[in-house]
């Protein structure tokens, strides 16, 4: 019953706002709150979402036509055509849906079990850490795999260290890299993530790390279709243009810290661009932006609060270097081309360690004023 309660009472901090607030004039008081930051960042999150059910229904259809008409398959019923967005966003929807369930009910069962022993509320965080998890995976994952993921990335990346507000890790980032490291077969970039059986090849990225960025116009990808995010790829990873939206809305609201990205996409352009003046044949900062979990992560993970750097300087420091380390690992380790995860994850647990350097600077540089 109390675990019923536990659940009943996380939907209301979800979808309404608390009853009890705090009050008295000792206290701060703002408009902002834990559930508003929330509710922007699902907000920002929208294009993705609509992008993820719209293109992975769209590489589905595409891929069943495309086998029928070179007489792969026989024709199958309800077939449909991949140039009908309603149709595309119908099929989408039934790869995004399940996902999105076995997310929920994973993340709700641990949720509700650490809250109930603590005797502590499910906080409004609930909904978007479901989401970002489902975006981060690819449509043809096993939901029982994924559920595994769900699991570690709450339990290790957020209960152990007490919850909301106390971990410094993101779950769904944890999630993301758990995954890609116990299950690396269903995230590896050497299989195409589309949800038609029987088929596999190469993803974009793959291709263009190890038969170079030709190769790409040979399979009809141009760059235009992968900013606009019309290729294969994890749910929420391939469209850069729906990130670009949702990193508007993260940064007029003052979400997200604009040096986070900012250092980041200085780090990825600046070494990427040193690289093709040696090596005309590596691959371009433009190819760098829109391929992989590169816009996504960005936006999305490494600005989190709990997982980033708190010190001005130390978010210069951790951005520039995490994307630096990002096309150094794309660059000299083609088996790993998808590295983002693993490399915002560095980020995240060295980003304690730089502020308290940053700080300690600080304070000697004051004190050698005063000498």
């Amino acid at each position: 019953m109390k675990l019923f309660d536990t659940l009943n009472e996380a939907v209301n901090a979800s979808l309404y706002s608390p009853a009890d607030v705090t009050t008295g004039s000792v206290h701060v008081r703002d408009s902002i709150n834990h559930k508003r930051v929330m509710s922007i960042i699902m907000l920002a999150l929208l294009p993705c979402i609509l992008m993820a059910m719209w293109n992975s229904g769209y590489q589905a259809n595409l891929t069943l036509n495309q086998m029928l008409a070179a007489g792969q398959i026989d024709a199958l019923p309800g077939l449909s055509d991949s140039t009908s967005i309603v149709a595309n966003l119908v099929k989408g929807l039934g790869i995004f849906l399940p996902l999105l369930i076995v997310v929920m009910v994973t993340q709700a069962f641990w949720a509700a079990l650490f809250a109930s022993m603590r005797k502590k509320s499910i906080t409004a965080g609930f909904l978007v850490t479901s989401t970002l998890i489902v975006l981060l995976m690819p449509p043809t994952a096993p939901l029982w795999q994924i559920a595994i993921a769900t699991s570690f990335g709450v339990v290790i990346g957020r209960e152990i260290f007490g919850g909301v507000g106390m971990n410094f890790l993101n779950p769904a980032l944890v999630a993301w890299v758990f995954m890609s490291l116990a299950y690396s077969g269903s995230m590896s970039g050497d299989s195409v993530w589309t949800a038609v059986d029987g088929y596999s090849g190469a993803t974009p990225l793959a291709m263009a790390l190890n038969d170079g960025v030709a190769s790409l116009a040979a399979q009809g990808i141009s760059w235009q279709a992968a900013f606009l995010g019309t290729i294969p790829g994890s749910l929420g990873e391939t469209s850069a243009l729906a990130c670009l939206f949702g990193a508007v809305v993260l940064l007029v609201t003052g979400i997200a810290s604009w040096r986070i990205i900012a250092s980041i996409l200085i780090g990825v352009v600046g070494l990427s661009s040193i690289l093709c003046m040696f090596s005309p044949d590596a691959m371009s900062p433009a190819w760098h932006l829109v391929l992989g979990g590169l816009a996504f992560g960005t936006v999305f993970l490494a600005t989190d609060h709990s997982a980033s750097s708190m010190t001005v300087k130390g978010q210069w420091i951790c951005g520039i270097m995490i994307g630096m380390l990002i096309v150094i690992v794309r660059i000299y380790n083609p088996t790993m081309p998808e590295s983002v995860g693993i490399i915002l994850l560095f980020g995240s647990v060295l980003a304690p360690l730089v502020d308290r350097l940053v700080v300690n600077a600080h304070i000697k540089k004051r004190k050698s004023r005063h000498v």
